[in-house]
């Protein structure tokens, strides 16, 4: 999905693309959001604006994923909405202004933990052509929760034998033994 610049007229412009199942997988599979499968391909709709030399872009979109429960594995099903404003800076212009873009070697992107607030609604495009695909992953990976259970009150899973203790208790041991005083464990006292 890329957008010229110069298809942007004085009352912006709207744009309503659809994006398979297999490009949201390809985007949830290359990032850390081990587990994450697209249930479905999502809609996105953004409005892009002038704004000067840059351009404002205003986006929403809803993801339907599936997670499995980091508590019982049992597969979650997620509906999960993300809604963005992003200030999209051509690069000629970047540089004047500080902001940082992917391809920079200076000093503050080489040290670790470099990045500054005011960027963080920033992005840096060529100046005649907005990629949408590297925004919309980075926006549908923000947007993923980072601990997923299928409810508050899950039990999980038995340590012992791995019966998933949400459907029907085991019959373990519901202490760990300390291993260091298993042997008191078959004493006799009279």
């Amino acid at each position: 999905m890329q957008i010229k610049v110069e298809q942007i007229r004085e009352g912006g412009l709207e744009v309503n693309e659809s994006v398979t199942r297999e490009a949201v997988q390809a985007a949830l599979d290359d990032a850390w959001s081990e587990g994450f499968r697209a249930e479905k391909g999502l809609h996105l709709h953004a409005h892009l604006q002038r704004v000067g030399s840059g351009v404002l872009l205003k986006g929403d979109f809803t993801a339907d994923v599936v997670v499995p429960c980091r508590r019982c594995v049992v597969d979650v099903h997620l509906n999960i909405p993300a809604s963005f404003t992003l200030n999209l800076v051509p690069e000629a212009l970047a540089a004047d202004l500080g902001v940082e873009g992917e391809g920079e070697d200076d000093e503050r992107t080489e040290r670790a933990g470099s990045f500054r607030l005011d960027d963080a609604e920033q992005d840096v495009f060529d100046g005649k052509v907005i990629d949408l695909e590297p925004i919309l992953r980075e926006q549908l990976l923000l947007a993923l929760p980072m601990y997923t259970v299928c409810s508050e009150d899950c039990l999980g899973l038995c340590s012992a034998c791995g019966q998933n203790l949400n459907e029907q208790k085991c019959g373990c041991e519901t202490r760990p033994i300390d291993p260091r005083l298993a042997a008191l464990k078959d004493i006799k006292l009279n």
